[in-house]
């Protein structure tokens, strides 16, 4: 069944109308392996296999799982996809991907405001295997086609990225990469395929961490990588050689978390615009980081390629990373952990969470300021969690240096809560 509206697609798309005896959902099939009845059945699915022909059925569970192909079937509609390749997590997306397009003496072009992980795996472990990276500024678009060479093989990238919710100009860049006929390969997991769908700009190869918003409930790893059949056929086969499967049960889960995939993005995307606001008016703020704010660098570019911005907002206190800490302390809503995308509102300190050994001036020098939080909005009301950041951040301007410095005696709260 093929609809356009996607609150519709994301509950029907990708799985059959008349499923194994007869179920509303998917089955899950806990097998691995699959017997066959004959020799010759044996030796009919090895031709058609070796021939890349279809087959109605699976061989090993390395290679395939009836549960897994349902909900790969619905990530690639939902993403505009001729296939998709689900994986054990959203990292082991992203390597298999890379090795499978990357050769020793490749070279692969990265924008430098990207996952943390990411970016270990392409300048230490691919380095090591001898492919050359080059890392531009995020939005330098000059710089980035100056980084071509003629061993340029990939441009990858995060839309938007983590954490500072930068938006790539994604027609700019497949007209680069198009022109020098490279790869393009857009992790999409902030956005989601509700809020944005890069295939349709002309990407090759869209990449999700279905642990975040896929499966939305903080139950479940995996990862997922879409693009045309072609393509994700060699990304598929070094999948069964690497082994970062996607087991049964998970595949349930996340075919279970995508049927309210729509809804509850349209709360993520309502609820953390009002913190935005919020955010950006309150004194104990420096600076927050969400595309609808005017003075976001990506503000223009966002408006115009993407229906919504996502649950997260980043931001930084009026304050140090002993500050930064009471604060989190003073959270009564938000969980302090590491992972976003979930029903749960997350907090993280960026600082501790993803640079802990690294010295205040080496974060600085990688743009992370020691202040700097990333907040992952639930689906919790929005009126509840503006009203306990209000209490916390008015706690945190009364006993911050910047108030005390101002000779003022108290501070009129701003939150909505009682003091």
């Amino acid at each position: 069944m093929t609809v356009p509206n996607f609150s519709t697609r994301v509950v029907h798309a990708g799985e059959q109308r008349v499923k194994p005896h007869q179920t509303i959902t998917t089955p899950i099939f806990p097998t691995s392996t699959y017997p066959f009845q004959s020799s010759q059945e044996l030796i009919d699915y090895m031709e058609a296999h070796l021939w890349g022909e279809e087959t109605n059925r699976e061989e090993y569970g390395r290679y395939g799982n009836p549960t897994v192909t349902a909900a790969e079937a619905k990530l690639a509609d939902l993403d505009s996809g001729e296939a998709a390749c689900l994986f054990s997590s959203g990292m082991a997306a992203v390597t298999t991907t890379l090795l499978s397009l990357l050769s020793a003496g490749s070279h692969l072009i990265m924008t430098d405001d990207c996952y943390r992980r990411t970016r270990q795996f392409v300048t230490q472990f691919l380095g090591r295997y001898g492919v050359e990276t080059t890392i531009v500024a995020m939005g330098d678009y000059a710089a980035l086609a100056a980084a071509i060479q003629p061993n340029t093989k990939v441009i990858l990238s995060e839309s938007p990225t983590n954490p500072y919710v930068r938006v790539l100009d994604l027609e700019q860049v497949v007209a680069i990469a198009k022109k020098h006929n490279l790869k393009t390969v857009i992790d999409s997991t902030f956005a989601t395929p509700i809020n944005q769908r890069p295939l349709e700009f002309g990407v090759d190869f869209v990449i999700h961490s279905a642990t975040k918003y896929l499966g939305g409930h903080n139950d479940l790893m995996a990862g997922v990588v879409i693009g045309s059949s072609y393509q994700i056929s060699a990304i598929r086969e070094a999948r069964g050689l690497l082994g970062a499967v996607c087991d049964p049960q998970t595949a349930y889960l996340l075919l279970r978390g995508l049927k309210t995939l729509d809804l509850r993005m349209q709360r993520h995307n309502q609820t953390a615009e009002k913190v935005a606001q919020f955010l950006a008016q309150h004194p104990a703020v420096r600076r927050v980081y969400y595309p609808t704010l005017p003075d976001h660098p990506d503000h223009t570019v966002a408006k115009a390629q993407m229906t919504g911005f996502g649950g997260v907002v980043s931001f930084e206190l009026e304050t140090d990373l002993a500050g930064m800490c009471q604060f989190l302390d003073r959270l009564q809503i938000p969980y302090l952990a590491a992972s976003l995308g979930g029903v749960e509102s997350l907090v993280q300190p960026v600082a501790i969470i993803s640079y802990y050994e690294l010295s205040s001036e080496e974060r600085a020098e990688l743009g992370i300021s020691d202040s700097l939080v990333r907040l992952s909005v639930g689906i919790e009301a929005a009126d509840d969690l503006l009203a306990d950041l209000g209490q916390a951040l008015d706690k945190t301007w009364q006993a911050s240096s910047l108030f005390q410095g101002n000779g003022h005696s108290r501070v009129e709260p701003v939150g909505l809560s009682p003091q």
